[in-house]
């Protein structure tokens, strides 16, 4: 049983097992569901918050946020492209609430989300060696790391603190 984004309850059962078997397991652990749910909830409403801080609803404040971005974001490119010889062919902004970046191997650009800008300066720079790293090594494995290790020894810490921005609770 697990509850999804949404707070919907899933249960997985095997075939054939009677319905009211489902039922009153399901029934046995509400308490739990309630506590899941809320928590869901909660998580959603910190969420929304974090991401609410960047006003992108009317046309000025995107165009706002993207000459932020480029102020922030293109010298850290030019800056990490020179040192790990590498280049995007191209980096444009998207406001993304799934990923802080993303990487094209096939065409080599580079996608950063509008809301880096909520973030320390320090956490968006990860982001641009996360996302040049890729175009030297595609997946996340040891390569992968170690080349974060080298040119970003703080990236752990760096995926920490925007983990905990986002999950903060109001006042804390």
């Amino acid at each position: 049983m697990r509850i999804v984004k949404n707070g919907d309850v899933h249960v997985s059962a095997p075939i054939g097992m009677p319905r009211k078997t489902v039922e009153a397991f399901i029934e046995q652990h509400r308490d739990w569901i309630d506590k899941a749910r809320t928590k869901t909830v909660e998580r959603l409403k910190q969420r929304a918050d974090f991401y609410n801080q960047l006003p992108l609803s009317t046309r000025a404040e995107v165009d706002e946020a993207q000459r932020r971005l480029k102020l922030l974001v293109e010298p850290m490119v030019e800056k990490y492209s020179q040192v790990m010889g590498v280049t995007p062919s191209y980096v444009y902004y998207r406001p993304n609430i799934s990923r802080w970046g993303q990487c094209n191997i096939r065409n080599h650009s580079i996608c950063i989300s509008a809301y880096v800008l909520l973030l320390p300066e320090w956490c968006v720079e990860h982001v641009v060696v996360h996302e040049l790293c890729h175009l030297l090594e595609p997946s996340h494995n040891a390569r992968f790391h170690a080349l974060m290790d080298q040119y970003f020894p703080r990236w752990k810490e760096a995926r920490k603190v925007t983990r905990l921005l986002i999950n903060k609770k109001k006042g804390g």
